[in-house]
């Protein structure tokens, strides 16, 4: 067995400052700023925060935000890993505006609905804070609106599962023993999906479809976020991470992976959420794709059948493909003005005939497309130290098999973050694509979660979100999603 290691320089982040780039998306806006402060006078000069919760939760919501306008300290040791939070307006430039005025108390609504029986709670709470989202936004110019959770609505009915008829029961336990692992990539840094999950409705998600009637995105915190509880992260932390989506939400770009090369799209492609259709299962295709500029949208594609043996994971028809592929170009255009002069297509199990020539018909005009496979790996890599190997390990086996460490030992940190033995992806890709590159595209497609400012897990953007995405689009039903992933995240 012959074996080859190469170690991949880690992705250089871009932000308002041109001059330099950062590893650390924390130092980078501490010093330089976000990257939307190149867009001149559309970058945000200020954020505006609508909050609905009740009157036990909006004092601590008000507090938290009047907190983060100014510095805080990390509580934690090591401080090249943790990092103090400089306030709003250092780290982005724009000025956090929370105001009394654009809040809704809903304890007495809240109150009643829980009241309600088991099988209508969901939907009782879920309207509640609907209408209260719905008066917000027309009422005032917000930017994003915080909902703050109490601890009895996650309790109560924080996930609803629908009543089965006996065949859908009985298609279900077929699903099961089918290869679904292109359903949800995030399978491979949490939990895995199952059959079931695919049809349970999720408040969260539920919440962000309701949102998006009224296009505007949300927050959704619970007690957690805004005190200094037990399983809490620290509050420099909390404040980062919360901080970065929120810019994001409101419009703005935190950072950018710096890239060389032409302009390029990379698009994920996913199936998810299992629908009955009268006497079989069926899934709904989905493409997520983020450009160069940072720029993110998904799109819904058409609902698909299982494989014809009914045991194998779904895939698209050439004419589907097609159809999904004309969608991700088009939007490309609307976004940006122009067409990619690449564009990248992952998914997390191969590339049928039909979906390539589908591809390929679509996308005939763009210079280059590439195919590439991102899946999880048997190979385990072991070094004579006290920790794992480094994130960005490239190991090539018999010049076949190709293994990158999304995580792994973090120098700039001098410790690796996880619990467990790191898990490489083995990506695939046709001959004539240049490995090294693809696995560079993979390693800097992870540090484009603009949910956080301390990611660690390692997942491309393209595919990590599937799940939720597809939950939302499922809550959406026959109205058109919006594709601003700003409603997703």
């Amino acid at each position: 067995m012959q074996i080859s290691i190469v170690e991949i320089r880690p992705p250089e982040l871009e932000f308002g400052d041109d001059r330099r780039t950062f590893a650390d998306p924390r130092e980078g806006l501490t010093s330089a700023g976000p990257f939307s402060l190149r867009f001149g006078k559309a970058h945000k000069s200020e954020v505006r925060v609508g909050l609905i919760g009740t009157n036990t939760l909006l004092p601590a919501a008000q507090a938290w935000y009047r907190s983060c306008e100014q510095s805080i300290v990390t509580a934690k040791p090591n401080t090249r890993m943790y990092i103090d939070f400089p306030g709003f307006d250092a780290a982005f430039q724009s000025k956090l505006v929370v105001s009394p005025q654009w809040q809704i108390d809903i304890s007495k609504k809240i109150g009643r609905a829980l009241e309600k029986s088991k099988t209508s709670r969901f939907d009782a709470v879920l309207d509640v804070y609907g209408v209260a989202i719905q008066k917000l936004a027309a009422d005032y110019s917000l930017d994003v609106i915080t909902c703050c959770i109490p601890p009895e609505v996650i309790a109560s009915c924080w996930s609803k599962v629908r009543t089965l008829t006996k065949n859908e029961k009985k298609e279900l336990q077929k699903a099961k023993k089918s290869d679904v692992s292109q359903l949800s990539f995030e399978a491979m840094w949490g939990a895995d999906d199952t059959a079931e999950e695919l049809v349970q409705r999720d408040f969260r998600r539920a919440l962000k479809a309701r949102a998006m009637e009224f296009n505007i995105p949300i927050q959704v915190a619970t007690s957690s976020l805004f005190r200094d509880e037990a399983a809490s992260q620290d509050s420099a932390t909390r404040a980062w991470n919360s901080c970065v989506a929120l810019f994001y939400k409101a419009g703005g770009i935190p950072w950018r992976v710096r890239t060389e090369g032409p302009e390029t799209c990379y698009v994920g492609i996913s199936f998810h959420y299992l629908r009955t259709n009268k006497t079989d299962l069926m899934y709904s295709s989905l493409a997520q794709a983020f450009s160069t500029e940072g720029e993110g949208f998904a799109l819904k594609g058409e609902s698909v059948p299982r494989g014809p043996d009914k045991n194998r994971g779904a895939y698209l028809s050439q004419q589907q493909a097609e159809k999904l592929g004309s969608k991700i170009l088009s939007e490309y255009r609307e976004r940006t003005g122009r067409d990619p002069a690449r564009l990248v297509m992952h998914k997390t199990t191969a590339f049928t005939d039909s979906e390539r020539q589908g591809f390929n018909k679509a996308l005939q005009q763009l210079p280059v497309v590439e195919y590439v496979n991102i899946a999880p790996g048997n190979f385990r890599l072991v070094q004579r130290s006290a920790y794992p190997p480094k994130r960005g390990t490239l190991c090539r086996i018999n010049d076949a098999a190709t293994y990158l460490f999304t995580t792994g030992f973090i120098p700039e940190w001098n410790t690796y973050p996880g619990m467990h033995v790191p898990v490489p992806v083995r990506i695939t890709t046709d001959a004539d694509v240049d490995i090294l590159r693809a696995a560079n595209d993979v390693l800097a497609l992870a540090r484009m979660n603009w949910n956080t400012a301390f990611d660690t897990t390692g997942a491309p953007i393209t595919l990590r979100f599937a799940r939720q995405v597809g939950g939302i689009m499922a809550e959406v039903g026959q109205r058109t999603p919006s594709p601003s992933y700003r409603f997703y995240m």
